[in-house]
């Protein structure tokens, strides 16, 4: 066996299935996974002693192979440890928070499998107490087997809104409403594409039901446009297709503005075997596709880096075809989705408005910041500004930043999410004690052979 071991980073569907793959070739892995357990966003663990929140029959099916694909010797699995990076030799930084010491090793190849980011637009009170992402409350409903107290509102667009009002349904707390900035019913031609991939559709179906059965308000083509605390809770403003305002007090709101690929301060992909090491991206983090097709993707990345390292032909046509089936059922939601009206430019919010909510900067402080003349570039705004200075790096704001800076300067060249995030390493905040407690060295053996 070669000594040198693939590196997987993720624990996530793409992750496990990636990492079974290279195990069937012999390879031997180190997945790594940053939390305390495997499973990723919708495989999410239980903490101990609560029972595993319900997913469906496919989901559980899904998990069983998953979890049973890595239980073999080739595979190592490493929790609580980040990956911070890779250099150009092809040495990687491990984070073990374990342990609490940083480790370098230098793998044969590696997997880049760590998912997708939510994202939420800002709009005005987003930054307060009481108001969280549809994903992070969806995560604590399966790690904590409940639901919060109070009344909850769903705001936002996708098919995340519907599926977790369902889910709520069926624990026996549904939301206080649903605020979709889309009409899914306003596109009857586009959603007969879902005939074509039956799973998603029952399963939206089955949500749907009990969204009705329940009588749950649902208001479709409509905008949260902005939170306020009262003694009451919180007054959220809404707007509809017509401009019309409706206020609501609830006790919690769960924003979602779709979810984009998690890539931040991650390296490049490699073109080919040559470089050192190779590496490639899988699942959500390359491409958002959903859960099932995450899985499809890291079996094919497995498959591909195996045959690589092997000198071997490659052959993953079926499973390109899959994703190629996966990419047309997402195209049919993002037009079944579609927003009725076009979102608030960023850049025309109240100026009081928080873009970067690490360090509190506002609207205005970026108008500000982009007057005159010499008005700083994207990377400039990060110095200068401290727009996604703060512990996420940009993670959550940078694309934000960076929408909102090319709205106010149209005539120059826009700045990118990644000139406000940059690729470099460590890719992540790590803490001094860790760094002076590593005492590994590139020439070490990185695993027992």
């Amino acid at each position: 066996m070669n000594r040198a071991p693939v590196l997987v980073v993720g624990g996530g569907p793409a992750g496990l299935a990636a990492a079974a793959r290279l195990a069937d070739a012999g390879r031997a892995v180190d997945l790594v996974e940053l939390r305390p357990a495997l499973g990723g966003a919708y495989h999410r663990r239980p903490i101990p002693g609560v029972a595993p929140w319900p997913i469906g029959r496919a989901g559980e099916a899904r998990w069983t192979r998953l979890a049973a694909g890595i239980e073999r010797p080739e595979i190592r699995v490493r929790l609580r440890t980040g990956f911070l990076g890779v250099d150009g030799a092809g040495f990687t930084l491990l984070d073990d928070r374990t342990t609490g010491r940083v480790e370098t090793m230098r793998p044969a190849a590696i997997v880049i499998a760590t998912g997708a980011v939510e994202m939420v637009r800002p709009r005005s009170g987003w930054e307060l107490p009481g108001v969280t992402t549809a994903g992070g409350l969806q995560v604590m409903m399966k790690e904590t087997g409940r639901i919060p107290e109070g009344r909850i509102l769903l705001a936002g667009s996708g098919p995340l809104l519907v599926a977790l009002a369902g889910q709520m349904v069926a624990a026996g707390r549904p939301p206080a409403a649903i605020v979709e900035t889309g009409d899914p019913f306003a596109h009857p031609i586009a959603g007969l594409g879902l005939l074509a991939h039956p799973g998603p559709l029952l399963e939206a179906a089955g949500h749907m039901a009990r969204i009705f059965a329940a009588r749950v308000p649902w208001r479709r083509a409509t905008t949260l446009e902005a939170i306020e605390p009262t003694d009451a809770g919180l007054a959220v403003t809404l707007v509809d297709r017509r401009g019309a305002r409706e206020r609501i007090v609830v006790d919690r709101v769960a924003l979602h503005d779709g979810i984009r690929s998690n890539d931040h301060g991650f390296p490049e992909a490699s073109p080919t075997a040559s470089a050192l090491p190779f590496v490639a991206w899988a699942g959500d983090c390359r491409e958002v596709l959903g859960v099932a097709a995450a899985e499809i993707d890291g079996a094919r990345i497995g498959e591909e880096i195996a045959a690589r390292l092997a000198g071997a032909p490659i052959a993953t046509t079926s499973a390109i075809r899959r994703l190629a089936a996966a990419r047309q059922a997402q195209d049919v939601l993002a037009r079944v989705f579609a927003p009725a009206r076009p979102p608030t430019p960023i850049e025309r919010l109240p100026r009081e408005t928080i873009l970067c909510r690490c360090e509190g900067r506002t609207v205005g402080d970026l108008v500000d910041l982009l007057e005159g003349a010499d008005a700083p570039g994207g990377r400039e705004i990060k110095l200068s500004g401290r727009f996604s200075m703060g512990a996420c790096q940009g993670r959550f704001c940078a694309h934000w930043v960076a929408e909102a800076a090319a709205g106010l300067r149209p005539d120059a060249p826009p700045p990118t999410p990644h000139d406000l995030t940059g690729r470099r390493w460590p890719s992540r905040p790590v803490s001094i004690a860790a760094l002076v407690a590593s005492n590994s060295s590139p020439d070490e053996p990185t695993r027992p052979t």
